[in-house]
């Protein structure tokens, strides 16, 4: 399996007055995450877009086990937990500088055209991205 890793420095606007991440940005650094994932596998979303295709969200999950703080770089692992030509879920693991797992997450998106944001099939109008995803579960 391919996995994606990303490093994130904590900005101090990302934190609450405890001085931790709130938990919300964990949900931008997944995208980040997911973004470095596909250019590693070639592919960008402004192409996709440019062909007038959007990956909307369906679902999203965090869960919180340790806090990460102002000034310290975190790490944010991503991959692709299932795929089946049409959903993609991707796998997020967030760690601390230290390498405290602090967060894990997984978020499920369509592919829809933008115009009427009717679901396509990825497998039918991006059959290179479609290969890339099987390939990336494989290895």
């Amino acid at each position: 399996m391919i996995m994606n890793e990303a490093k994130v420095k904590v900005r101090y606007q990302e934190t609450d007055q405890m001085g931790v991440v709130y938990h919300a940005n964990y949900l931008v650094w997944f995208e980040i995450g997911r973004t470095h994932l596909i250019e590693q596998l070639g592919f960008n979303y402004a192409q996709m877009e440019e062909e007038g295709v959007v990956s909307p969200v369906l679902d999203i999950e965090a869960q919180y086990k340790q806090a990460i703080r102002y000034g310290q770089t975190a790490t944010v692992k991503t991959w692709i937990d299932h795929y089946d030509g049409f959903r993609v879920i991707y796998g997020y693991e967030v760690y601390s500088e230290d390498g405290t797992l602090s967060v894990t997450g997984k978020s499920t998106h369509v592919c829809v055209k933008k115009s009427n944001f009717r679901p396509i099939s990825i497998r039918k109008y991006f059959p290179d991205w479609h290969e890339a995803y099987l390939k990336a579960m494989e290895d």
